[in-house]
């Protein structure tokens, strides 16, 4: 197992260095649309609705560059992606970029050789079980059987858990949430183990949310965020200031509602040059003057795509927590517009 991870790295890697000096901007101008890799299905975060289009928190994303490079937020092909397969996707150039619940880590950044540019959620791995499970800790676990996500952090965390513990596990090795679902509610693993987040869209999509607990321990760092090559720093600059953008109109006040009045022009000089009403901080990223402006019509600021698509009020009922606003005592953070 050890040399075929080893060798799995290495080919990533060297799929990764013979796409590097490709030109992703240009490329996606002139194809006309942009290919973003997602999860195969993940309420909330990235997952078709009922007319087949995809909707959530990632794609939200994934929209907002579209918006900013082409003009356009539908010019979008999605592309599904599982544990396994989303980094040979991203590194061979299959897709542009990857906004799929991914976790950014040492290796992934500088051996698989991939460009993480920001955080749009901050998470950490947890447990669900059946509530009639009588379990009310993590610790309680020792032998039981654990559905578990292969090619993840998720699978090595499990690992570090319970060796630390000093208690076993029975891994039941699954590919996709939407396996992993039916398996745990038929019994077939006593225990869920993901990000939090992913616990909770999880638990949401059951008909009885209320027969499943997701135990107290969170006992990972999972800094979530999209990710693009190494090697096209121009690329990665325009995805990682689109998601900054979001988060400063947040923090700005700039909203779906108010936005086309300050594009009008405003008193605070940030705002101004977020909207692209003073400077040049499009041209300097090679696009439009009114970029962010484009990418945050689409669904709003951070705030707002959080609201919509996993906030308290939605089926997933998440809270800011770690991703509030850093002036609201959360970790949610962009450098300056200037």
């Amino acid at each position: 197992m050890k040399n075929s991870l080893i060798l799995g790295a290495m080919t990533v890697a060297g799929l990764a260095a013979g796409v590097a000096t490709a030109g992703t901007l240009e490329d996606v101008q002139a194809r006309g649309k942009l290919n973003c890799g997602v999860t195969t299905g993940l309420v909330g975060f990235a997952a078709p609705d009922a007319n087949g289009e995809w909707q959530g928190f990632d794609v939200a994303v994934c929209r907002a560059v579209a918006a900013a490079v082409l003009g356009d937020a539908s010019a979008v092909e999605f592309v599904p992606t599982t544990g396994k397969t989303r980094f040979t996707a991203l590194a061979s150039g299959e897709i542009d970029m990857l906004a799929r619940n991914t976790t950014w880590t040492f290796s992934r950044d500088v051996d698989l050789k991939f460009e993480f540019t920001g955080v749009n959620y901050y998470d950490g791995q947890g447990f669900m079980v059946p509530a009639d499970l009588g379990v009310t800790s993590a610790k309680e676990l020792d032998g039981a059987t654990v559905c578990i996500q292969t090619g993840t952090t998720t699978e090595l965390n499990l690992a570090d858990f319970f060796r630390t513990n000093n208690i076993s596990y029975e891994p039941v090795p699954i590919e996709t949430n939407s396996e992993a679902q039916p398996l745990y509610l038929e019994g077939a693993c006593d225990v869920y183990t993901t990000d939090a987040s992913g616990l909770a869209a999880t638990r949401a999509a059951f008909e009885n949310p209320g027969d499943h607990v997701v135990l107290p321990e969170i006992i990972s760092k999972e800094p979530l965020g999209p990710l693009v090559r190494h090697g096209d720093n121009e690329w990665g600059d325009i995805v990682r200031w689109t998601l900054n953008a979001l988060i400063t109109a947040e923090e700005l006040g700039v909203t779906s509602a108010n936005m086309s009045d300050m594009m009008a022009g405003t008193n605070n000089p940030e705002i101004n040059r977020l909207l692209g009403t003073e400077g040049t901080l499009g041209a300097m990223l090679g696009l439009d003057a009114d970029w962010a402006a484009k990418a945050l019509a689409v669904s709003g600021n951070y705030g707002e795509i959080f609201e919509t698509n996993i906030g308290e009020n939605t089926p997933i009922g998440l809270s800011r927590g770690l991703n509030a606003q850093w002036k609201n005592g959360g970790l949610i953070y962009s450098p300056p517009f200037r």
